[in-house]
């Protein structure tokens, strides 16, 4: 691994849709799995760093689940995965086994030095229906946002400008002080002891903390559609924002 390499795992970022098509008297059903990794990868690989993805039902059951095991990463990135695919692994959800709880782990690797990056949707914070439900985990504890205890969306389909407060900040070096619009994002209340880099509509967009020996951040929009629409990913800060933030929690900012 080279110097300026860092070791990042993504886990969330996919789905699986089941339709049901009715057609007059006849019906019949599609399925298709997807991701919406691919932006977010291809800008941390564009600079060299080694990116391991683990979709939803692969963290299931093989997200980290020791110290060693989670060490092997420089960077965490938590998006669009639900606090309970964290918590239910099959060793618990099918066989009652005693395991080790891994949001635990996550906030243990943040303050002993590792980096975290949670990034919004409609499973990411406490999401769609308060789905997600990371208000009141150890892993909300690490973060340098509150989390509501309810369905914490706000969509803006007519589009919303996110507002830079700190261009100068070394996370946001070359991304420009005008963003394109997103259509949506998860309402965040900052910590006192947060550092706010990047609002929308007066709430915490872009947030950065230190956690005695580790870092933790959040952008609190998608990674990718939909609420972050073809000209925000094609943005040329969309890379530099990405790269910028792992490099700070990281610590090599």
């Amino acid at each position: 691994m080279s110097k300026h390499e860092l070791r990042i795992l993504i886990a969330g970022e996919s789905w699986v849709t089941h339709s049901i098509h009715v057609k007059g008297v006849d019906s019949f059903t599609t399925s298709g799995y997807e991701e919406g990794v691919g932006p977010l990868r291809e800008a941390l690989e564009a600079v060299g760093h080694s990116v391991t993805f683990q979709p939803n039902h692969v963290a299931m059951a093989h997200f980290p689940h020791s110290g060693d095991a989670i060490n092997q990463f420089d960077v965490v990135i938590l998006s669009d995965i639900g606090s309970n695919t964290l918590l239910l692994h099959p060793d618990v959800f099918a066989k009652s086994l005693v395991f080790p709880n891994r949001l635990e782990l996550v906030a243990d690797y943040v303050r002993a030095g590792g980096g975290l990056l949670m990034v919004g949707g409609y499973l990411s914070f406490q999401g769609i229906e308060g789905k997600a439900a990371y208000h009141g985990t150890p892993i909300e504890d690490v973060l340098p946002v509150e989390i509501q205890d309810r369905d914490d969306r706000v969509e803006t389909p007519e589009g919303a400008t996110p507002r830079v407060l700190l261009e100068a900040h070394p996370a946001l070096q070359g991304t420009g002080g005008n963003w394109p619009i997103i259509l949506g994002y998860n309402r965040l209340r900052a910590r006192p002891e947060a550092e706010v880099l990047v609002e929308c509509q007066g709430d915490p967009l872009i947030a950065l903390r230190t956690v005695e020996a580790g870092r933790s951040a959040v952008f609190a929009s998608d990674c990718g559609p939909h609420w972050a629409p073809l000209p925000f990913i094609g943005w040329r800060g969309y890379r530099p924002m990405w790269q910028g933030l792992v490099n700070w929690v990281s610590k090599r900012l």
